[in-house]
């Protein structure tokens, strides 16, 4: 209050709440959306809240990359082999319509036989690993950011949800402990 110079009274106190809320709520849309940089509100809402904004901002985080996962869980492949035949992308179309029937061990052990390169194999192996650096390289927008990342690793089906879920809380943790410690 102090920063934006306004005075807060008792009676504030919903119109406080209220924006809060409306804050966080939009946080976790836009983060949750593919492509869409919402970490932004986040660092806003951390630095104007302090300690406690950054607790709400961590779970807000959770919460959104969450989302953005099992939403990519309910993706019927169908839906994505059509979508990749309307962009004529037909490889593409072509190897999710054949990892369609397979279950996730199979999917797994499908792409690490097919893998162009030693590199792939690598990555699939180490894929918690690599999609809790993927979350936390800078300009991940371009690459479909928070909820892209979120989304594609549920349409994968590569990923358990406990496993995403612990992922995802270790990512994200280095910016609230930086602000924590305020070295931000």
């Amino acid at each position: 209050a102090q920063r934006i110079a306004f005075q807060l009274w008792p009676r504030h106190a919903g119109m406080v709440l209220t924006l809060l809320t409306a804050s966080v709520f939009a946080y976790v849309l836009l983060l949750a959306i593919p492509f869409l940089p919402g970490v932004e509100i986040g660092l806003m809402v951390m630095v104007l809240l302090g300690r406690p904004g950054i607790v709400l901002v961590y779970l807000a985080t959770v919460l959104a990359l969450t989302l953005s996962f099992l939403l990519g869980r309910l993706f019927s492949p169908r839906i994505i082999v059509r979508a990749l035949d309307w962009f004529h992308l037909d490889r593409a179309r072509d190897l999710v319509a054949v990892l369609m029937p397979l279950d996730p061990e199979e999917r797994l052990r499908f792409l690490l036989q097919s893998a162009p390169s030693r590199i792939v194999p690598f990555l699939l192996r180490h894929r918690y690993f690599v999609i809790a650096v993927l979350f936390n390289l800078p300009g991940n927008a371009l690459i479909g950011g928070g909820g892209g990342i979120g989304l594609v690793a549920g349409m994968s089906r590569l990923f358990s949800y406990p496993k995403y879920l612990f992922a995802v809380c270790l990512a994200i943790t280095p910016v609230p402990i930086l602000f924590l410690l305020g070295g931000a």
